[in-house]
């Protein structure tokens, strides 16, 4: 009889890539909710208002392609956010079919914050790493971004 102290054997997902990093990943957005949670900023959310940001008046599909988010979860999360009055889309004078994005002055603001809260998170996340590791680390995960040849 097995102990139900021991854990579960994974077989060959112990070998696996894909399941470890979805692993980290569980524990890392489960400890930045710990963090950005009570100001309603998820992972995705972070990212779309930093990309913002960075892109002031982007367009939708260009920030979806950015983030990695297909349109049908950008649309409603923009809505969202629009309705909190963080973001603000206009109409291109260029292109009827096109609108450009921007954070309002509330975005901004919450932003810092999450910016603040995401540091702290990024601190307490890499703790167990050097700094040469966590370069390294970084490096290999843009390893599976890469264009394919």
């Amino acid at each position: 009889m097995p102990s139900s102290r021991k854990s579960p054997a994974l077989g060959c997902l112990a070998n696996h890539v894909g399941f470890h990093l979805r692993l980290a990943q569980l524990a890392v957005f489960a400890q930045f909710e710990s963090r950005l949670g009570e100001i309603d900023v998820s992972p995705a959310i972070f990212s779309v208002l930093e990309v913002l940001h960075q892109n002031d008046g982007i367009t939708q599909s260009k920030l979806a392609a950015a983030v990695r988010l297909d349109h049908s979860s950008v649309v409603p999360m923009l809505d969202k956010l629009a309705r909190r009055g963080l973001v603000e889309r206009r109409a291109s004078t260029t292109d009827r079919r096109h609108k450009h994005l921007h954070l309002t002055d509330a975005g901004r603001e919450l932003l810092a914050e999450a910016i603040r809260r995401a540091e702290l998170h990024e601190k307490e996340v890499c703790k167990p790493l050097t700094a040469a590791e966590k370069k390294l680390l970084l490096e290999l995960l843009g390893r599976f971004r890469a264009p394919k040849a």
